[in-house]
C-alpha cells in the first residue's frame, strides 16, 4: 500500500557546507572583482587538491565531461578508443565528440570495470587508446592495463569520476595512466557544484592542458587550439569549503555502507567487493539482484514507499541507438540487474531503516 505521507528519500543528497563559511569567500570575491580566468580561489583548490590527493600535477575544469574531452584532445588521439560499455555516456560520448570511434570491450563481473583478458581482442591497427572507468570508485586492473598499452603502443586515460580520494597500493588511483580525470559534480563525494579535474604526471602534458582548457593561448601566445575549460571562484569557493570535511564525509559513508551491509547480508543480493590493497572512497551503495524481474520488484515497491533508488548503470552504453554496437553480454546483464540505494551522510537512523524495511519487505512479497 502506498505512503504518500513520508517525505521522499533520493539515491542522493549534495552535502552543503555552513552558509556562512561560503559566504567569507564570497566576500573575497566580491573585495577582488576577479570571478574567472584561473583567480586566486582557482589557484587555490588546485594547490589545495595537488596536495590532498599527492598528485604532481592537476587542472581543474568546468566539469568532468569537459576533463574528459580535453584529455582526448591534448594527447592527440585519433582512431579508435577502446571502452567499457558500463559507465555514465558521458564516458563514450566524450569520444565520438571528438572525432573518434569508442570500441566497447565487456566489463568482468567481479569488480564491474572493463575487463583486461579481452582488451586485446579489441585492438587493431586503428586503435589508439583505452579508456576505462574506475566503477563505483573500484580501481580498474590497471597493472594489466599499462602493460597491454605498453606492449601495443596506446595511450590509456582512467575516467576516476567517482574515484575521488581512492588509494591504490598506497598511492592515489589519478596517478595512473597518461592521464586521469575526476568528476566534481554536485552529487560526488566532493564537490563544487559543477566542476572536474585533469591529472598528469608530465609538466609538458600539464602546461598543455592548462592552455588548452582557456582557449590555447596565455596572452597573446597562441600555441595550441582550445577551447573554454575554465571554472569560476564562486565554484572554487565551494570547492574550498568541502575540501576541509572529506574526511568527515568518507568516514560517514563508511559507516552508512557498513550499516546497509549488515543489514542486507540475508537477502540474496550481491555487493562490490573492496580490494584489500584500496583506501575505498565509499562513493556508492550498489546492489545486484539474481535476475532483472527481483530488480524490477524491489525498485517498483520502494518508489511506491517514496524511497527512488537509481538504475546506475543504466543502460549499458552500447546498446544506446547513437552508439556502435558491441558484444557485452555481462555489461548488459548487470545493467539489468542492478539498483543504486539511497546513499549520503545526511541519513538519518530513522531514513536508513526505512530503506533497510523496504527492501527486506520487498523480498517478502
Amino acid at each position: 500500500m502506498e505512503n504518500k505521507s513520508k517525505e521522499p528519500i533520493y539515491v542522493t543528497k549534495t552535502y552543503l557546507p555552513e552558509k556562512a563559511e561560503y559566504e567569507t569567500y564570497l566576500d573575497k570575491i566580491w573585495q577582488n572583482g576577479w570571478l574567472t580566468n584561473e583567480g586566486p580561489l582557482v589557484k587555490s583548490l588546485q594547490i589545495k587538491l595537488q596536495n590532498f590527493l599527492d598528485v604532481p600535477y592537476i587542472q581543474y575544469t568546468t566539469n568532468g565531461t569537459i576533463a574528459l574531452q580535453l584529455a582526448i584532445k591534448v594527447l592527440e588521439l585519433k582512431g579508435e578508443i577502446i571502452t567499457t560499455p558500463y559507465s555514465y555516456v558521458a564516458t563514450a560520448s566524450s569520444i565520438i565528440w571528438e572525432g573518434n570511434k569508442p570500441v566497447f570491450c565487456d566489463i568482468s563481473a567481479k569488480d564491474l570495470c572493463i575487463d583486461p583478458n579481452i582488451i586485446e581482442d579489441k585492438i587493431t591497427d586503428n586503435t589508439c587508446a583505452i579508456l576505462a572507468t574506475h566503477v563505483y570508485g573500484i580501481p580498474c586492473s590497471v597493472e594489466a592495463i599499462e602493460k597491454i598499452a605498453r606492449k601495443n603502443n596506446l595511450k590509456v586515460i582512467y575516467d576516476g569520476a567517482h574515484a575521488f580520494g581512492v588509494n591504490l597500493n598506497n598511492k592515489s588511483i589519478f596517478n595512473y595512466g597518461d592521464l586521469s580525470t575526476a568528476s566534481f559534480h554536485a552529487t560526488k563525494i566532493f564537490h563544487t557544484v559543477e566542476g572536474g579535474a585533469i591529472f598528469s604526471k608530465n609538466k609538458a602534458l600539464a602546461e598543455k592542458i592548462r592552455h588548452t582548457k582557456s582557449f590555447g593561448h596565455k596572452g597573446d601566445d597562441h600555441k595550441y587550439l582550445g577551447i573554454n575549460g575554465k571554472n569560476s571562484e564562486f565554484h572554487a569557493a565551494m570547492g574550498l569549503c568541502n575540501l576541509k570535511r572529506i574526511d568527515d564525509i568518507v568516514e560517514a559513508r563508511k559507516n552508512l555502507f557498513e550499516i546497509y551491509m549488515e543489514g542486507l547480508k540475508m537477502l540474496p543480493l550481491t555487493f562490490i567487493s573492496i580490494p584489500e590493497n584500496v583506501r575505498y572512497n565509499y562513493a556508492y551503495f550498489p546492489v545486484i539482484f539474481e535476475n532483472a524481474e527481483a530488480r524490477e520488484r524491489t525498485q517498483e515497491f520502494l518508489e511506491k514507499q517514496s524511497i527512488f533508488p537509481r538504475r546506475y548503470f543504466f543502460p549499458s552504453i552500447n546498446t544506446i541507438a547513437y552508439m556502435p554496437r558491441g558484444n557485452c553480454p555481462v555489461s548488459e546483464e548487470i545493467s539489468d540487474k542492478i539498483l543504486c540505494l539511497p546513499f549520503y551522510p545526511q541519513l538519518n537512523d530513522k531514513e536508513t531503516n526505512r530503506i533497510l524495511t523496504a527492501v527486506k519487505k520487498s523480498f517478502e512479497r
